[in-house]
């Protein structure tokens, strides 16, 4: 297994290594914009296997309150954290008053570093870097980025829109919800979180969707290392199907992850987040005019 990396149309660059899958774009000179991808390509191949080495680290609970200084301060050579992981650990450590582990936040992680070598290594007006769907943005100026929302991951399509400025504070955008890529305890289909980055915004939206939540027969769980043999959630039952719910029980689900959000919106955590359920949809954070439907 090899790290690969590609143009794409668009001047477009493809980097791809085992389960991480970036795409990334940048705008401004063309000369700084080569330099960007070459130090992007160049810095590419290192960030899995340091991923990989560190997995017993990252794959455990964070409320063993020893664990941060010692990845962000560089540890010991035990424990030694990398980059990325120092991203992942800062991201999820305000949500310790519950279960969570680094891995809440790994994809936003690896989209901020790779992200930040590009803006250390060129001059760029805009770039992004998209893992998977959670995004890493730089804007300069009066460059804007405009942020896709997909309410149902099962049926994609743009449900909502909104467009982001500098003066948002926005550097990352995710995604979570039962019925993304990543397993959750909640019901949401998707939670869109826009933070002031990606790891952060990643950590949120995990932590929301787990709260979008309800007890209801029509709900399906499963423990998480039966459906994923190498889960970081162990025996936690996350989501696996959920049936259709009386408007009373999705009113509480909507209100509990909405509740969740004005926790973290209140700490100063993100930036906004958009909660949508069996059709139900809730915005917090900015006006809901500044979401256009698509």
């Amino acid at each position: 297994m090899t790290a690969t990396a590609r143009l794409l149309s668009g001047n477009r660059l493809h980097l791809q290594h085992g389960p991480i899958d970036l795409i990334i774009g940048a705008d401004g000179a063309s000369h700084e914009i080569e330099v960007a991808y070459r130090a992007a390509v160049d810095a590419f191949p290192s960030i899995l296997p340091a991923l990989v080495s560190e997995l017993p680290l990252l794959r455990t609970a964070v409320s063993a309150a020893s664990l941060l200084p010692s990845v962000l301060e560089g540890g010991t050579n035990e424990n030694k954290g990398g980059p990325v992981a120092a991203r992942m650990f800062a991201a999820v450590w305000p949500y310790r008053d519950q279960f969570i582990t680094p891995m809440a936040a790994v994809a936003g992680s690896v989209a901020d570093h790779v992200l930040a070598i590009m803006c250390t290594a060129a001059s760029l007006d805009r770039a992004y870097v998209n893992n998977g769907g959670d995004i890493a943005i730089y804007l300069k100026g009066t460059a804007t980025f405009t942020v896709g929302v997909v309410g149902d991951l099962a049926a994609p399509g743009i449900d909502a829109k909104i467009i982001v400025g500098h003066a948002d504070g926005v550097g990352g955008i995710a995604t979570s919800g039962w019925r993304g890529r990543s397993q959750s305890l909640g019901i949401a289909d998707a939670v869109t979180v826009l933070a002031r980055s990606a790891a952060e915004a990643d950590a949120a939206a995990t932590m929301i969707a787990n709260a979008a939540n309800v007890d209801d027969a029509a709900i399906h769980r499963r423990p998480a290392h039966e459906v994923k043999d190498d889960s970081d959630l162990g025996s936690f039952a996350v989501t696996v199907g959920v049936g259709r719910l009386s408007s009373a029980q999705r009113s509480r689900a909507m209100a509990n992850g909405i509740g969740r959000t004005h926790e973290i919106l209140a700490k100063n955590l993100i930036v906004a987040a958009y909660i949508q359920l069996q059709g139900a949809t809730a915005v917090a954070g900015l006006p809901t005019a500044r979401l256009k439907a698509a």
